[in-house]
Formats: structure tokens, sequence, C-alpha cells
């Protein structure tokens, strides 16, 4: 029997994580699979919605590491992982995406010589001011096994001199996610409880701290909303970084508040969140997951970013990448909302069927 534990540490996690739990099921004759939850991120509320929505099993070790400085997290994070790792000692451990939970995890099970996977592998942004940039780098360059999503970290990979052996392109797990979960938004009720109807709103986030922290840029952001607002209703599902900053200006929050057909919520759990994906006009974010699955739905994307990680969903996709000021921003909606609108393609293997080929590749490949 093959013992694996899979990391989650932020809500990203859990749609990447949970096609992975449920393909190794299927062969849990050979596969004892578990999960770990840091607690990086956590909400219990907001957790327990999206296990709920995602049919994952709770985590057999939740470590509760909580907020901190990055060096504070991932120090917290590999102390307390460690400790199951003696306790359970595990064949193999998955990571999944770019925050601290995974580099922290890979760097603690490679350092006690368990083979380890990076899940979502080889996508570069070519920014190192973002601290995942320098989570996927270091993660790529420690862990034993890369599955990646998109050609682009095939070729960044190579270019990096990574063992080619050590490389699978197996697709993306978040499209399984997406894949299981879209029946399921027949449920929701959301459109009704926020009174809004079909192709006729935008969805918005934002939550990175070089769009939120800095008064000004976020000024502009909502100056941004205050112009869609005159053509479209907004739902925005507030990030809690994203709420501090507003409600510690008066005048800000105040303004927020005052913008007709601006719909503030909390935050959604994910069956709520993609039901409003399916069915908005547009979506207008700084998210990374958020641009593969609007590609996968066909769905313009706004991406209010000087850099992405995920060039396929750009080059092949719907989605495309503007700099985050306001004129820039306002040209590129001002076309959308005109239906001037960027089509595109599902990338290859966006089908569904990732977690199968990872599982696949684990079980008669690496332990054949």
């Amino acid at each position: 029997m093959i013992k694996v534990i899979s990391v989650v540490g932020a809500r990203p996690n859990f749609m990447k994580v949970a096609p992975i739990h449920r393909a190794f099921q299927k062969v849990s004759d050979k596969v004892e699979h578990f999960l770990v939850h840091t607690g990086q991120h956590y909400d219990y509320a907001m957790s327990t919605a999206f296990f709920q929505d995602l049919e994952m099993p709770e985590p057999k070790y939740f470590l509760n590491i909580g907020s901190g400085s990055h060096a504070q997290q991932t120090a917290k994070i590999m102390i307390e992982f460690e400790k199951v790792l003696i306790e359970e000692k595990p064949d193999f451990i998955i990571v999944v995406g770019d925050v601290n939970s995974t580099i922290a995890c890979s760097l603690t099970a490679i350092k006690l010589g368990i083979k380890t996977a990076h899940v979502e592998a080889g996508l570069r942004s070519y920014d190192r001011k973002m601290p995942e940039e320098i989570n996927r780098m270091a993660t790529d360059a420690i862990s034993d096994y890369l599955f990646i999503t998109e050609e682009s970290a095939e070729e960044n990979l190579n270019k990096e001199g990574v063992d080619p052996k050590r490389v699978f392109f197996v697709g993306n797990t978040m499209i399984d996610s997406l894949v299981f979960a879209t029946p399921k938004t027949e449920k929701s009720d959301i459109l009704n409880k926020l009174n809004v109807t079909e192709n006729n709103y935008v969805l918005a986030t934002i939550h990175r701290p070089s769009n939120v922290d800095e008064p000004k840029q976020l000024n502009s952001l909502i100056d941004l909303f205050d112009f869609i607002a005159q053509k479209r209703q907004i739902i925005f599902p507030v990030h809690p970084r994203t709420k501090k900053m507003i409600e510690s200006d008066d005048i800000l929050n105040n303004r927020v508040k005052s913008i007709t057909n601006l719909i503030l919520t909390d935050p959604l759990g994910y069956i709520d969140f993609l039901k409003l994906m399916i069915n908005c006009d547009f979506v207008i974010t700084d998210s990374g997951g958020i641009q593969e699955e609007t590609t996968f739905l066909q769905k313009p994307c706004v991406t209010m970013r000087t850099s992405t990680e995920r060039p396929s969903t750009i080059k092949l996709g719907t989605n495309i990448l503007v700099n985050p000021d306001y004129d820039s921003i306002k040209n590129v909606v001002e076309k959308i909302l005109n239906n001037d609108k960027k089509t595109g393609i599902i990338p290859p293997l966006w089908d569904g069927n990732t977690a199968d080929r990872i599982v696949e590749i684990i079980t008669n490949k690496i332990f054949k």
C-alpha cells in the first residue's frame, strides 16, 4: 500500500486537490490518500463550504498556522508539517499551486527524503516581486516530479534545465473541479438572492497587495467600478484583505457603499461563485485561477495585472491582460461593454480528466 499526502493551504488549493482525492479513491486498494490542511488561509465557514461543495473529506491533519509574514508562515508550516511526516512516514507528497504552504511542505518533505510532486508546475510570470513567483520557482527546482497544466510550462522548465523525465503534461485539475461542480450550480439560487439576471452583470474580484494596499491604486479601481456600474450591475465579493483596506478609509468606505449597482457580498462558496461566473457578462479580476476558469467557460476576463503566469489563457483563451491603471482598464472594458469580446479556445488537456492522469502516472510509472 502506497501512502500519499496531499497538502492544501488556501482556498484555491481545494479546487486543485479535490479531483486528485476522488481519483485516488478509485485505486484505494493500492493507495492510502489523505489531506493535510496547513491553515495558511482559514475561515471556518468558507473552508467548510468549499469542502462540502467539492465533496472533499475532512483533512486528517489541520496545522492551524494562520497569518503572519512570509518567513513566519513558511517556518511554522515546516515545523508542524515535519511532525506529520515523522509520524505518518508517507511514500509520496503532493503540493499544488504557489502559496507558502507549497514551498514549505515540499522543502520539508524533500529534506526527509520523501518523493514530492508539484501539481501546476512550470508556470512563470517572470515578475520576481510576486511572492508566488518565488514559491513556484523554488518548488519546481526541488520537487522530484512536475505535473504541468499548459505548454508554456514545459518551455519554461526546459529553459531552466529541468530533466524532461521529471515533467508530465497532464492538464489542469482546476478544470476538473469546474467540470465536476457545474451540474451542482443548477441548484444555486445566488442570482435570485442578489437580484441579478443572466448575462447582465459583471463579476469583479480584487485582492492582490499591489492593487489594494496602496490607497491611490484602490481608489482608482473603485473609480473604475463606478464607471462600469453606470452600464451594468457589478457583483463584488469582497476579499478580507480588500475589505480591511476599504473600511480603514471612511471616505472610500462611504463612497463604495454609495455606488448604485455595485453589489457587495462576503466571499462566496465555490458553487455560488461558479454560478455567477457562468452567467455573468464578463469578469474583471486580479486573480490567477479565475483566468483559467473563464477561459474554459469562454467568458471574457479582464486581468488587472502587469504580468500573468498563465499565458495560455491569453494566447488561446478569453483572457485580456491589462496594466492596472484606470485608463488602460477602462479602454478594454468599454470595448467589451460594446460587445467587442475576445473569443478563444480551450487549451489542450483541459478536459476534466487531469486527476485521473496524475494518479495513473503515480501508481503505474512512479510506483510501478
